[in-house]
């Protein structure tokens, strides 16, 4: 009798901010493993409800900051971006397409709405000659309200033998596109 009432174990969770326990608990399968999925043997149900609340279409700008060269603000890109569910992500930069403006990454959830992004990119400089790849990593943090997101980026630029030819340290800005966003949100 104790095994069966295991499985519907009653749920309750605390919210921050609101001190006290939410009402109105509900029976539900519960699982040891972490997932929605209710599995074999398993006796807790424990859901991550914003677990891929990154996935989605944004856009995005990037801006300068901390770098001896560069002054703070100056834009550095402004882009699309889509965070995939597979944990993968497309760039579509606003470079000039000829220059390569379509890039790709692979992202983790690495705490409570911080993410983190390993992104590269190929192409070439401005007289069409093919140059090394780009690396770009981001650590961000989506918003209380999964609308945007900020955080910081480090972008490495290197040469066909692989030297370090580019090093720009700065923050990101991020607004979700919905089907509801207008033309002049995107702008």
């Amino acid at each position: 009798m104790v095994l069966a009432v295991s499985f519907l174990v009653a749920n309750a969770s605390a919210e921050c901010g609101l001190g006290k326990f939410k009402m109105g608990a509900s029976l539900r399968p519960q699982s040891w493993r972490g997932s929605s999925v209710f599995g074999p043997a398993s006796l807790l149900w424990v859901s991550s409800d914003d677990e891929d609340s990154i996935v989605g279409f944004w856009r995005v700008n990037f801006t300068a900051k901390g770098n001896p060269d560069i002054p703070d603000g100056a834009p550095i890109d402004s882009a699309y971006i889509q965070w995939h569910a597979d944990r993968t992500e497309l760039m579509n930069s606003g470079r000039p397409p000829q220059d390569g403006n379509f890039c790709m990454g692979v992202w983790e959830k690495v705490g409570r709405s911080k993410y983190v992004l390993n992104h590269f990119a190929i192409g070439n400089d401005t007289n069409g000659n093919p140059q090394g790849p780009t690396q770009i990593q981001e650590t961000v943090w989506l918003g209380p309200d999964g609308n945007s997101y900020a955080g910081t980026f480090v972008l490495n630029a290197y040469d066909l033998s692989h030297n370090n030819t580019t090093h720009i340290l700065g923050v990101i800005t991020a607004t979700r596109i919905t089907v509801k966003t207008p033309v002049t949100a995107v702008f």
